[in-house]
């Protein structure tokens, strides 16, 4: 039951259609694990905190670096050098003395994964390394626990829910991780301060529709949010029920990404049109939308758009050269790796994009 103050606080969220006094009260009930209390772990954090959820645990084994500051908006320049699980809890409790905060100062592992994720109804992954993504998935399909992913990249975020209702695990998504070298960090190659807080927001809302029942749970979908095009791109991610017969962990999740690859092939305008000079044999697969082939397009290039991806992938040659090409290079940049995932070794991503053809090749094209 609310008291009056948590009825004061949460006035907002009575009056609101399709929550109300019974969905906060569920919201009160409900223990969630945020595995992260970084870029994407903090609004979160922030967000359920403000909402009501119940029972928080924290799960981070890091301390505040003065780089953190660019982006994870709970901590100041007083806190460099301090646990961040402490720091977290300290400043949400301020926000709203009502919830109850458990504090795992450490990282998740093999060791303690099954036994902490089991005390919570949904875990939240915010974390920035594929060992720890794979052991998020593999204990929440052991344990049957729903989890929210979230992931950011310069300028794209990607958000979906795994293992809830019958939906697509990580797995599915992507059944083996690429290596440290194609999957760089955003130490290495940078993120845009904002974009966690977008992507992190996202995260929340996901959960916290989760919780109260309510709306479209983004589960066998993942969308991607291009900050700089202003796009929301869903993808769909098909259920592969091999990937659910699980029954324990890895002895070790740390050689997930070993396997030997090396940063997308590129290929730039100038060298495209080289090949369609030489009549060479290979296929032009454009990613865009609808309504972009209608301001401008190449001749008899094959159209699948993001979000269809997975569920034609029939339809695109694995014993031939394939050119991915979008707007400009980024979302054919997030197809290819989809696509490699699953096998896909013949793949070369159009620099630029179809701008970039537009701009150095042929300067009659449209552009948007």
């Amino acid at each position: 039951m609310l008291n009056q103050d948590e009825i004061k606080r949460y006035a907002r969220h009575l009056s609101l259609e399709n929550v109300g006094l019974e969905g906060q009260e569920k919201l009160k009930s409900a223990k969630v694990l945020v595995v992260g209390a970084g870029g994407l772990g903090v609004p979160v954090l922030q967000y359920l905190t403000a909402a009501g959820v119940g029972t928080i645990g924290v799960m981070d084994g890091d301390v505040v670096d003065e780089s953190n500051l660019q982006r994870q908006v709970l901590y100041g320049t007083n806190d460099i050098g301090q646990a961040k699980v402490e720091v977290a809890i300290s400043r949400l409790g301020q926000l709203n003395p009502h919830v109850n905060f458990i504090s795992h100062a450490t990282t998740l592992s093999t060791e303690n994964a099954l036994e902490t994720l089991q005390e919570y109804d949904i875990i939240i992954d915010g974390t920035d390394n594929f060992p720890t993504r794979y052991l998020v998935n593999d204990a929440c399909v052991i344990l049957k626990k729903p989890f929210v992913h979230g992931s950011i990249f310069k300028f794209q975020g990607q958000v979906s829910v795994f293992n809830y209702q019958n939906g697509p695990s990580y797995r599915c998504l992507y059944p083996k991780a690429p290596s440290a070298e194609g999957a760089p960090n955003c130490s290495e190659v940078g993120v845009l301060g904002v974009l966690p807080g977008v992507v992190g927001s996202k995260m929340a809302t996901e959960c916290l529709k989760m919780i109260l029942g309510i709306g479209n749970v983004l589960s066998g979908v993942i969308e991607i949010t291009d900050l700089l095009q202003n796009r929301n791109i869903p993808m769909q991610v098909p259920r592969v029920e091999s990937n659910f017969e699980r029954k324990q962990l890895e002895l070790t999740y740390e050689n997930v990404c070993s396997t030997i690859k090396t940063l997308e092939p590129r290929i730039s305008a100038p060298e495209l049109k080289s090949l369609f000079d030489n009549n060479t044999e290979f296929t032009l697969l454009d990613v865009r939308e609808d309504f972009e082939l209608e301001i401008c397009s190449f001749d008899n290039a094959l159209h699948i758009p993001m979000r269809q991806i997975a569920s034609r992938l029939d339809e695109i040659p694995t014993n031939s050269p394939v050119i991915v090409v979008c707007h400009h290079g980024m979302r054919s940049s997030n197809v290819i790796g989809f696509l490699e995932q699953h096998g896909y070794d013949n793949l070369s991503n159009l620099e630029g994009g179809i701008h970039a053809w537009a701009v150095k090749v042929d300067s009659e094209m449209m552009t948007y």
